[in-house]
């Protein structure tokens, strides 16, 4: 498995790019800005790959920005997100707007995930995790060792909760019930910072 890390405005998001090198897919994990799409391209072509899907972590403006159609080399990429941040996509430039953003065309969600779902890629599993807390619908993505976590679970601190949505003690039992039960050593790639581990963040995250 080859993992690129893409880090774009509007405010420093994580991009992952998660590319089989047995069957030559790849996943996209949230795409927060056009410019995406360029380095998406450029690491497809060095891998000789081809982009399967776009897997949102949740509705925020700030992750799916960039899902402008024609996504890649003309071909509409299936969008795949969890059915209960529908409305945050919907209403994506309201929030645009108020950043002083230009305003985008709608993404088009082409697939509603649900919790312990398995994505194939290749012989690659990726499992849908619901995590609600953030958002309604936010989910993260477990593919082998790594956890690909959005705006749930950051290094040393959790996703903010004060917006429509939102729940702090949804997003605690999330964390504690979901994600913490998995292997220490699991990686975990936030929607924004530094990556961390499951070990570490049971030892030194102070919200949970």
């Amino acid at each position: 498995m080859i993992l690129k890390k893409f880090i774009e405005p509007p405010i420093d998001n994580n991009n992952y790019l998660v590319i089989n090198e047995d069957s030559k897919e790849a996943v996209l994990i949230d795409c927060s800005s056009i410019e995406v799409n360029d380095k998406v391209k450029d690491a497809l072509r060095e891998y000789n790959a081809k982009l399967k899907y776009i897997l949102l972590t949740h509705g925020h403006f700030d992750h799916i920005a960039g899902i402008r159609p024609p996504v890649i080399e003309n071909e509409e990429v299936p969008v795949l997100m969890h059915a209960s941040d529908t409305d945050w996509v919907n209403n994506v430039n309201i929030f645009m707007q108020m950043m002083g953003l230009s305003e985008i065309t709608v993404p088009k969600i082409s697939k509603y995930i649900s919790d312990n779902e398995i994505i194939k890629l290749g012989n690659l599993d990726i499992k849908v995790i619901h995590t609600p807390g953030h958002t309604k619908g936010g989910v993260c993505y477990l593919i082998e060792d790594k956890l690909f976590t959005g705006d749930t679970l950051f290094r040393e601190s959790v996703g903010r909760c004060d917006l429509e949505g939102g729940d702090f003690n949804e997003i605690l039992a999330s964390i504690k019930n979901k994600l913490y039960t998995l292997p220490g050593q699991t990686e975990v790639y936030p929607g924004h910072g530094k990556s961390t581990t499951i070990e570490w963040e049971i030892e030194h995250n102070s919200y949970i």
